[in-house]
């Protein structure tokens, strides 16, 4: 008898437990690839349920897509490109919704274009048609990249196209060049039959443009009330990230649990190429990942200036709020050994 009345006490501390888990669920910024897969890994590896989350993650379609989601306080997080939410901000003044932790460090903005249909440098893109899905990121700053490059945009043809057909229009040659993430565009046309050797990746960090990327935002709202449930979300998004660059493998299994149908090999290179050249960036591995150098987030605001008009003054404080950041030593993140 005393056994079972043990047992039962245990059973009932242990739900008692999974009831005081605090929901949390996380909008993503698109599908169910290879660089969500840090996210599902920190769920099958328990990395929130040990913060006391519980943390399920939606698909998204594409960088603009969590803002207001997380800003009408549909979902208390997000994925989301800065440059974006600056913008929404400056938009809605006092929106409730920040940028918390950037995690591409380097954005993957880039133009991709086929070499057999002359894009090879930017100066290319004059004359081209261009394709362009308008919630697009990297569509989102391009008139940063063409100001920097002398592009003038009138004389490029720019058509809006859906997201779902953005690299097939690329490969059947009905564009010659898309706006879109390096690693999302390239493999998708990879995937779509058109040679490696054909396609030519114009990354706009390495034109000219100095911005960051995307970054995990929270409803600031909520963030107010929750402020241990956000910095141990953050803590966990971080622990997961070392867990995918430690083991590929197993982060690319946990996303294939989500998405069947996807190309698990391919997976793995789309997670490898996010981590080797937006992630694991020099300042990240000297800095720890998440945080922002404030005089580069000040030059990323100037630079915006050249091609938006702000309605208000821009102010770095309501574009990046690091106060919910676990320590920077809980967010070094070191290479695969």
């Amino acid at each position: 008898m005393i056994r079972h009345i043990v047992a039962g006490a245990a059973l009932a501390l242990t739900g008692t437990a999974a009831l005081a888990q605090t929901e949390m669920p996380f909008a993503l910024d698109w599908k169910f690839e290879g660089p969500a897969a840090p996210y599902t890994l920190a769920i099958d590896q328990g990395l929130f349920e040990a913060q006391d989350l519980s943390v399920t993650i939606t698909e998204g379609n594409g960088s603009l897509d969590a803002i207001p989601k997380v800003a009408t306080g549909a979902f208390p997080v997000g994925f989301a490109d800065i440059n974006s939410v600056m913008r929404f901000l400056d938009q809605n003044p006092g929106a409730p919704v920040v940028p918390v932790m950037m995690v591409y460090d380097k954005p993957p903005f880039a133009v991709v274009g086929r070499i057999s249909q002359g894009i090879e440098t930017p100066a290319d893109l004059a004359g081209s048609v261009l394709g362009a899905p308008p919630p697009d990121g990297a569509w989102a700053q391009f008139p940063i990249f063409a100001a920097e490059n002398g592009l003038d945009m009138a004389d490029i043809t720019v058509e809006p196209v859906g997201f779902p057909t953005r690299e097939p229009m690329l490969a059947s040659g009905e564009v010659d060049s898309v706006t879109g993430f390096s690693f999302s565009s390239t493999l998708n046309l990879i995937r779509l039959g058109v040679p490696e050797e054909d396609i030519s990746v114009l990354l706009m960090a390495d034109h000219g443009v100095d911005l960051y990327g995307n970054a995990i935002i929270v409803n600031t709202d909520y963030a107010a009330e929750n402020p241990e449930a956000v910095t141990g979300f953050l803590t966990a998004i971080a622990e997961g990230w070392q867990a995918a660059i430690d083991d590929p493998d197993a982060a690319i299994a946990s996303l294939m649990e989500r998405n069947p149908a996807a190309d698990a090999e391919l997976e793995t290179r789309r997670l490898q190429m996010a981590i080797d050249a937006n992630v694991l960036t020099d300042w990240v591995m000297e800095n720890g990942f998440g945080g922002i150098d404030p005089a580069r987030m000040d030059a990323s605001i100037e630079q915006t200036r050249t091609v938006y008009e702000f309605q208000n003054e821009p102010d770095a404080a309501l574009y990046f709020d690091d106060s919910y950041l676990p320590p920077a030593e809980a967010r070094m993140l070191s290479a695969a050994e």
